[in-house]
């Protein structure tokens, strides 16, 4: 009977200890008519040439550059014996920091480019879900969720590495339409959710 008590006790202990934690992820909202250098990721809304507003590098072998990338802003509040942490998700294309060359302002390049962000897109996806699966404590919370994005920028970074190494940075128009393919797929995945 003893063992019966002991055991009822731990499992409530244990119950109490989890439920004074939540965590809320969130994507970044983004205020109608922001004109910001930043524009925050939509699906519905694809880059255009307009948006590079950078100055191109005449040493760059690159017709254009993309610029962007994900992060997260967190927060922790405490209330009687109640913990919640609030993680901010963005992923985010930078304005200043995207140029085109003279001559380069083509739909194929703006494809291209535009699956550069959206591989973006997609790593910060996954890091939703690497966040959403994780066991977040108030113990381990900060490192957690600061070893999960390094993982996943990591990634992100290869794949960037694997589109312009496998389409020669779009000149292999047979790779290209490949990987067009597999992003579409994998966007799909994401936005259909």
């Amino acid at each position: 009977m003893g063992k019966y008590i002991l055991l009822i006790f731990f499992v409530l202990a244990v119950n109490t200890a989890t439920a004074q934690l939540t965590v809320n992820i969130q994507w970044q909202s983004v205020n109608p008519g922001y004109t910001g250098d930043s524009i925050y990721y939509d699906a519905d809304r694809k880059l255009t040439w307009i948006d590079f507003k950078g100055r191109p590098d005449a040493a760059s072998p690159a017709g254009a550059i993309t610029e962007s990338g994900f992060g997260y802003r967190m927060s922790m509040q405490s209330y009687n014996n109640k913990t919640s942490i609030y993680i901010t998700v963005f992923c985010y294309f930078n304005k200043n920091k995207s140029w085109v060359k003279k001559g380069m302002k083509t739909a194929y390049a703006l494809l291209h480019e535009q699956h550069h962000y959206d591989i973006t897109y997609i790593n910060t996806c996954l890091f939703v879900q690497k966040l959403n699966a994780a066991k977040l404590t108030k113990s381990n919370f900060n490192s957690l969720v600061e070893s999960i994005h390094d993982e996943c920028f990591a990634a992100l970074n290869k794949m960037q590495d694997e589109y312009d190494g496998e389409t020669s940075n779009g000149r292999i128009e047979s790779m290209q339409a490949f990987w067009n393919k597999k992003i579409d797929a994998q966007l799909a995945t994401f936005t259909t959710n």
